[in-house]
This record gives C-alpha cells, structure tokens and sequence, in this order.
C-alpha cells in the first residue's frame, strides 16, 4: 500500500485517537516501556492536509496571502508534493468534506491510496466542538447546521470546507467503497480490541494481538489526557484549558435542554439514523429524565 491515506472526520470526533493509536501500533519499537508514543510527534507518521507549510512550498509564498483560489489550484500540487516525499504511505488527517471545490477536489484521487472515517454523535460532538472553539453550545449548533460551511486561512492553517455536520458524513460516506473504512467513536469507545484490529487489517498491518493490546492502552484517553498535562499538545488552541477533555459518549443526556437535542435531531436526523444515533435521542426525548438518571447511573 502507498500513497495518502486520508484520516477523515467532521472535528472533534476521535481523529486525534485514531493517529495516537497508529503512532503506537506502527512506530511501536520507538515507544518507552513505561510510556507512549509522543503525541507531539505525531507528524512522523502523519501530518495535516491543512498544514500551511505545504502551501507555503508550493505557492513560494506565505499560504496566508494567498487567495482561496489559489489555494484550491495549489492543492493537488500539494497532495503530490506529499506523496512524492513519503516512502509507502502516509497518514493525512482531514476535516474537508468530500467535495469539489473551484472545479477542484479537495483530495486528490491520483495519489489517494484510501481512507479512514470516523463518525460521532453529532450530540456529544456539539459539546467538545463547543469547548474547542470557545464558543457557545447555540452558536456551535448553528455552524454545525450551516450549508457549504468554510474556515478562514491563517497562519496555522489554510482555508478548510468542513460543510454542515450532516454535509460532512454523508459526502464522505454516500458511496460504499472497499478503499475506504468507517469506523464510529462511540464503537472505539466500547470495544476498541475489535475496532482497532478491523482496522489494521483494513491498512494491511501485521496484527500481532500483544502489539495491539499495546497500541490500545498506550493511546488511552487517560495516557492522552496525562501526556498533555505534563509536556503540552501543540495542536491544542491557546484560548482552550486543554484538548484532551473527556473522552465519553452520552454526555449530551446531561449538558444539553431538551430543546437543543431537538434541534440537533431536526437538523441532523437523516444522517444520525444511518449511523444508529437517532433512536437513542428519541427514546431520551420520550423519557428524558429517566434517560438522565441511567447515564449518570
């Protein structure tokens, strides 16, 4: 297998995980005994398609002065330009939805060796989404729900179209396809031995059953969350306390009024039931307090 192999996700929906626990499985000789791979080196195996620094290569100018026409043009400049500068293949996360942009696709088929996607629950994802962004649960819903949705270019990324959270699945997920694998956040969670072994035999890894129990417990939420509070993740954004937050699934049956889980599933429905989501929001909406009390069981 070579070429780029797309790790993608609408934000905030276990991307990170994913890497952290492809660092550890694949780059496990380079692990301390007595700890993990360093999530701040994570840019040996993988790197972002939104890094300005390819840009900035390819343009020969800084990525933040070029215009967004430009940047689309630079692209598949930029796919190739990693592809030709990676022995086998290399892991690209991306939170662009699978669409075309000024005539252009925003990932590149011709040096595509295939991808991974990662769904959550658009319920849990407005929380963490929130938190990441600084922003409040109403003003995060309201991105989440808006059509062709795009991010500015800065000095740390350029220009991304992330598209409603509703967009963003179903363009990456419409067309069953053999080069790529779906996984969901919420199935990682709860048996990770069964998800992540699916998932390395979909990469073609060898699967050594101690080297993945490995993998598994070193890219631990918990060893995540511990690494950070220690050395620092580089990829957190200044204004949040950290990045690593929690980690679970459900915490909507408590952080979010009945209100915003309606409107959640009216913006979202569709898209939630392919993925098993909605008639657990329904069953909560029916019997809200008691859905309460088991979750905080």
């Amino acid at each position: 297998m070579g070429g780029i192999v797309w790790l993608a996700s609408y934000p905030k929906s276990g991307n990170t995980w994913t890497r952290a626990f492809l660092h550890n499985f694949i780059a496990q000789e380079e692990v301390p005994k007595d700890g993990a791979y360093d999530i701040n080196k994570m840019n040996v195996l993988s790197s972002s398609d939104n890094g300005p620094q390819w840009y900035t290569e390819v343009l020969g100018k800084p990525a933040k002065e070029a215009t967004h026409e430009e940047i689309a043009h630079a692209r598949p400049l930029v796919h190739k330009y990693i592809h030709d500068h990676s022995s086998g293949f290399i892991f690209l996360k991306t939170h662009n939805a699978m669409v075309v942009h000024d005539g252009i696709p925003l990932h590149t088929p011709k040096y595509t060796a295939g991808g991974v996607y990662i769904v959550r629950n658009p319920l849990d994802v407005v929380i963490s989404y929130s938190f990441h962004l600084d922003r409040t649960l109403d003003e995060t819903m309201e991105m989440m729900e808006t059509t062709g949705f795009t991010s500015g270019t800065s000095e740390k990324a350029v220009f991304q179209i992330q598209g409603s959270w509703s967009e963003h699945v179903y363009s990456w997920t419409k067309r069953p396809n053999q080069a790529l694998h779906v996984m969901r956040y919420e199935d990682m969670l709860e048996n990770p031995t069964e998800i992540f072994t699916e998932l390395a035999y979909f990469l073609q890894l060898p699967v050594e059953d101690e080297r993945l129990q490995k993998a598994i417990a070193k890219a631990s939420f918990k060893n995540l969350q511990e690494m950070e509070k220690e050395q620092g993740f580089r990829e957190r954004p200044e204004h949040a306390e950290k990045f690593f937050r929690q980690g679970k699934a459900g915490q909507w049956k408590h952080e979010l009024t009945l209100n915003q889980v309606k409107r959640i599933v009216r913006a979202h429905g569709e898209q939630m039931d392919r993925f098993g989501y909605l008639k657990e929001a329904e069953r909560f909406l029916r019997n809200p307090n008691v859905e309460r009390r088991a979750y905080a069981g």
